[in-house]
């Protein structure tokens, strides 16, 4: 795509994934690239919270047992399991990390992370290995991106080291770090404890296995998808547009990791487009957005 558009000088990213972005090309070309920022962090956290609860709490599949007559034909439903108390692991440690950190300490969990790099801004226990963190872990919270270091990361020696009966992972990051085949596999053999998904390797296909399983909650990747959010990515957006045509700093630049700069800013700029995966939108929620919004979707290019 950027050879056809030789003049591109700014890809302005609606998500917070990149991995559907050719990074170190676009800076190779001097192209900016501007991100979703903080724009996502919260909501996407209280998702994964939300995730985590459910199936520890069983709601959804409580929720089935009473609509379907269970509860008057069979009796009293399985018992779940608290969260308090939990110790919580992440893979990663970035903005949403520390979102979900700060909501599961509030539930008195003990929280500990794998990154590439130990944080000194963090008192939370460190694993360099995920497989480590994993086995010292009673849930796996994945937040972090998709990239050849992270695709398939969790692999089926990870789950197993989470482990069973109660061993429960969280994705909200991307679905091919983990592999799916495997997490399937254990899940209906009963050796990992339950999962709470919201992203998939071949999205929308979502594999048949786990739509039987009541310690399973799917979610059709819906994590950042709120009124709020999509009313301020869409300020964020017309922020750095206006920033860019305006020769001034981008408001969420993505920037090149060997470079020091705080701000981007670029002289000439025949061309922009932006970026985003395929969203489906309540068509009456776009009756009360503003110019903004009609701005943002007149430059939306979908990926």
């Amino acid at each position: 795509m950027l050879r056809q558009l030789p003049k591109v000088r700014l890809v302005v990213n609606t998500s917070v994934g990149l991995n559907h972005i050719n990074l170190a090309e676009c800076w190779r070309r001097g192209i900016a690239i501007t991100g979703a920022g903080d724009t996502k962090s919260e909501e996407v956290a209280d998702l994964a919270i939300g995730l985590l609860i459910d199936v520890l709490r069983k709601v959804s599949a409580s929720d089935r047992y009473v609509r379907r007559g269970s509860w008057s034909s069979k009796g009293e439903f399985a018992l779940g399991l608290k969260l308090g108390g939990k110790r919580v692991g992440t893979v990663g440690l970035g903005r949403i990390d520390l979102e979900v950190a700060k909501r599961v300490e509030a539930f008195g969990c003990a929280v500990s992370y794998n990154s590439r790099k130990k944080k000194p801004c963090v008192s939370y226990p460190f694993y360099s290995d995920v497989c480590e963190l994993a086995a010292n872990c009673d849930v796996l919270m994945i937040c972090c991106g998709l990239n050849e270091q992270t695709h398939h990361m969790i692999t089926r020696e990870v789950l197993l080291a989470l482990g069973t009966p109660e061993g429960v992972i969280v994705n909200i990051g991307r679905g091919p770090i983990i592999d799916e085949k495997e997490i399937v596999q254990l899940l209906v053999q009963g050796e990992l404890g339950g999962a709470g998904l919201d992203v998939f390797e071949n999205e929308p296909n979502v594999p048949e296995e786990l739509l039987g399983l009541d310690n399973v909650v799917l979610s059709p990747h819906v994590v950042d998808l709120t009124r709020e959010t999509v009313s301020s990515l869409c300020d964020l957006i017309v922020g750095n547009l206006e920033a860019f045509f305006s020769n001034k700093p981008l408001l969420s630049p993505v920037l090149d990791e060997w470079t020091n700069c705080s701000a981007v800013r670029f002289r000439h700029h025949p061309f922009c487009f932006a970026t985003s995966r395929v969203t489906k939108v309540d068509p009456t929620i776009s009756l009360t957005w503003s110019k903004k919004m009609l701005k943002y979707y007149i430059l939306h290019f979908s990926l």
